[in-house]
């Protein structure tokens, strides 16, 4: 009793397995005819002739043939049956072929793209080395200029130092001389006024001797 009621289990869960729905995604072999039916066998109507590597959806399998739904050229969902072994889970040669394609043609433009902004890092590159190569060379005029300026304004602090060091000599000197010349002045009227006092006293000298000399005679001469 035990032997048939696990016969019968296993083939009902066969037949669940069969049956079951599962919305796993497929696509349509490589080949160049391949039918969808109206029900799961040769002699059901075919309703569309799909294109080899078309995407579709399995909605259940029943033994050589699965339930698919695809769309159509008009955009609209599709159901019908389709024998298994036009169904594969990988993606058909050629659109792997038609991706690699795609990916080498992304790949290419981007390594276009890239070889572009290299040489325009290498121009922008060439073309700021020159400008540092141009304000290095400035800057060094500049240095040059600004060393050139300190020891002029350095010449130029000593050179005004020492010339009104001068300045004040010279005003010193000048007061000096106007001093001398003053005392000078005072001296020389000083001097003229001795000589002219020395010539008044030596001329009353000379008058009041010419006077008594002049009594002295008339006295002799009354004498005798």
């Amino acid at each position: 009793m035990k032997k048939p009621r696990f016969l019968t289990m296993v083939t009902l869960f066969l037949l669940l397995a069969g049956t079951s729905s599962w919305a796993a995604g497929a696509y349509i072999t490589d080949s160049f005819e391949v039918t969808v039916r109206t029900g799961p066998s040769n002699q059901n109507k075919i309703v569309s002739m799909p294109s080899s590597g078309q995407a579709v959806k399995v909605i259940e399998t029943q033994g050589d043939w699965s339930l698919v739904r695809l769309a159509t050229k008009d955009g609209e969902n599709q159901e019908g049956w389709i024998l298994n072994r036009y169904l594969i889970t990988r993606m058909p040669w050629e659109l792997q072929a038609a991706a690699a394609k795609e990916q080498n043609g992304v790949l290419k433009e981007r390594l276009a793209r890239a070889e572009q902004e290299r040489n325009e890092f290498k121009s922008r590159e060439t073309d700021l080395s020159g400008k540092l190569q141009s304000a290095t060379a400035a800057l060094e005029k500049l240095q040059g200029e600004f060393d050139a300026l300190q020891k002029g304004a350095a010449g130029y602090t000593t050179l005004k130092k020492d010339y009104d060091e001068a300045v004040s000599a010279l005003e010193k000197n000048r007061n000096t001389l106007e001093a001398l010349s003053r005392e000078n002045r005072e001296l020389k009227s000083s001097q003229q006024d001795k000589w002219i006092l020395t010539g008044a006293a030596i001329l009353l000298c000379g008058l009041f001797i010419g006077l008594v000399v002049g009594r002295m005679q008339r006295r002799r001469r009354s004498l005798y």
